[in-house]
């Protein structure tokens, strides 16, 4: 299987969906000194986090951030903490003006890591016992999980709001992120219920309704066919190109075109699928990778794809 990509694990297509996600905590009581002589990036600090590695205690507003996470990077800009970042992993790609180095998510190198001397590095996962090693040296750790539903997702960015003095601005993203979904599945067709297949790679690997992903498509009324895989191998079956074929879903996504080129194209090529009802009728969906597999603010971008997608299937059935 290959690796679940950038997003949920650390990427979503391989590693498996981690759980957990913190809150924020009640901000420390301020310091000693005085609102006329305390530096004003200080200000709302200390502050103190619950993080997915307990409670992380920031006592000043950090201004040289590492993001070792994709969807955390994306996070950071979109609530402002973008001139605060010195560094982002080799996958982080979004947004464009996101300071990309050769710096690992997958296989940190905690001595990469502390040249570049942060005052704060967040994580998506602990490979390598990442998060131990820097606090040995003194370097404050956020470890904040793939999100596996979307509340997890919420409490993330008002992590990083909080961790990074953003916290205003992380509760509009948030706010903002609510309401969009919310008008998106107000506005999918109701009636038929519509089946669909999300595919992780063409092996194939799928995302069940228990999944981050499969809760997004769940807020449109599909129904998805890896729910009746026979092994759900916690969330991500390997389905078999009969399984598919058997179920001929409705509605067919595809996570897998930046990475392996796959489309309407090449699945009709694929032993017995040529004839599903996606293909026929032109319903093959292809993603962007990158946004099918982060749980960031850009969920919404993917949530929009989906309600078109299915606003399409919901006329055509009608002609």
């Amino acid at each position: 299987m290959r690796p679940v990509r950038t997003a949920f694990a650390g990427a979503l297509l391989g590693t498996l969906v981690l759980a957990g996600c913190g809150q924020n905590g009640t901000p420390a009581a301020p310091t000693a000194a005085s609102p006329a002589t305390a530096p004003a990036a200080s200000a709302g600090f200390p502050v103190t986090v619950e993080a997915g590695n307990g409670k992380v205690t920031l006592d000043k507003k950090p201004e040289r951030i590492i993001s070792l996470s994709a969807a955390h990077t994306e996070t950071l800009f979109a609530i402002g903490a973008g001139p605060q970042v010195v560094a982002v992993d080799d996958q982080s790609n979004y947004p464009p003006e996101a300071p990309k180095t050769n710096l690992s998510g997958f296989k940190p190198n905690v001595e990469a890591i502390v040249a570049q001397k942060p005052d704060l590095v967040i994580v998506s996962n602990d490979i390598d016992k990442v998060v131990a090693e820097l606090g040995k040296l003194k370097v404050p750790v956020l470890l904040e999980p793939a999100a596996t539903k979307l509340d997890e997702a919420y409490d993330e960015i008002a992590d990083l709001g909080a961790a990074t003095g953003n916290q205003a601005k992380a509760g509009e993203v948030v706010t903002t992120m609510k309401s969009s979904l919310e008008k998106l599945a107000a506005a999918a067709p109701k009636g038929k219920k519509l089946t669909y297949y999300h595919e992780l790679d063409q092996t194939p690997y799928a995302a069940t309704s228990s999944t981050f992903i499969g809760q997004i498509y769940g807020l449109f009324g599909l129904t998805n066919i890896a729910d009746k895989a026979p092994d759900p191998a916690g969330g991500y079956p390997k389905l078999s190109a009969e399984f598919v074929a058997q179920a001929d879903p409705d509605l067919i996504f595809l996570a897998d075109t930046k990475c392996c080129q796959q489309s309407k194209e090449t699945l009709a090529k694929r032993p017995g699928w040529k004839d599903l009802s996606a293909i026929k009728n032109d319903q093959v969906v292809q993603l962007d990778d990158d946004i099918a597999s982060r749980w960031g603010p850009r969920v919404v971008d993917l949530a929009q794809t989906i309600g078109d997608a299915v606003g399409k299937a919901a006329k055509a059935a009608k002609s």
